[in-house]
C-alpha cells in the first residue's frame, strides 16, 4: 500500500502523513522507503505530484549529513540518463536509471553485510581454535618423566 503524504507550502515545505495524521521528517521518510514503504508525496495546493522533488530532496539531506548511499559516479550518470529524456523518451531512461540504482543498491547491501559476516566468522574460528586446543590437551599422551641420573660409580 503507498503511503500517501501532503506537502505543505511557504517556506517550511512541511510534510503530513495522512496515515498517521502527524508532521514527518525526511529523514522519517528515508527510514520508511529503506524498510519497504512506497510513498506519494502530492502538493497539498495544487494537488500535483511532488514525489520525485521530496525523494531527491532526501537523498540530499543524507548526503549532507554524511550518510549519502549514492556514489558520485552512480549520481553522474542519473543526472547524464536524465538529461537525454527529451530524446530517448522518459519511460526508456527510467527504466535504464532504476535499473542502474537497484544494481548499487544491490551492491551495497553486500558491501554493508561483508563486515557482519566477516565478524561471525573470526568469532566461530575463534571458538574453533579454542574447542581444538581443548582437544588436543585432552588427547595428548602424558609427557614421560626424565629419569633421574644415577649417582653410582661404575667399576673399570
Amino acid at each position: 500500500m503507498i503511503r500517501l503524504i501532503k506537502r505543505y507550502g511557504g517556506a517550511s515545505r512541511k510534510l503530513y502523513d495522512t496515515e498517521e495524521s502527524r508532521y514527518v521528517s525526511l529523514e522519517e521518510i528515508s527510514a520508511w522507503i529503506r524498510s519497504g514503504q512506497e510513498i506519494k508525496v502530492v502538493d497539498s495546493g495544487a494537488g500535483e505530484d511532488v514525489t520525485s522533488q521530496t525523494l531527491a530532496q532526501s537523498i540530499y539531506e543524507d548526503h549532507k549529513r554524511g550518510s549519502s548511499l549514492l556514489s558520485g559516479d552512480l549520481l553522474h550518470e542519473v543526472i547524464r540518463r536524465g538529461s537525454e529524456a527529451l530524446s530517448e523518451g522518459a519511460d526508456r531512461v527510467q527504466a535504464k536509471v532504476d535499473r542502474i540504482v537497484r544494481t548499487s543498491v544491490d551492491r551495497l547491501a553486500l558491501a554493508t553485510a561483508a563486515p557482519e559476516d566477516m565478524a561471525q566468522l573470526r568469532a566461530r574460528l575463534a571458538e574453533l581454535e579454542a574447542t581444538l586446543a581443548e582437544l588436543e590437551t585432552r588427547t595428548s599422551p602424558p609427557k614421560p618423566a626424565s629419569r633421574p641420573r644415577s649417582t653410582r660409580k661404575t667399576a673399570r
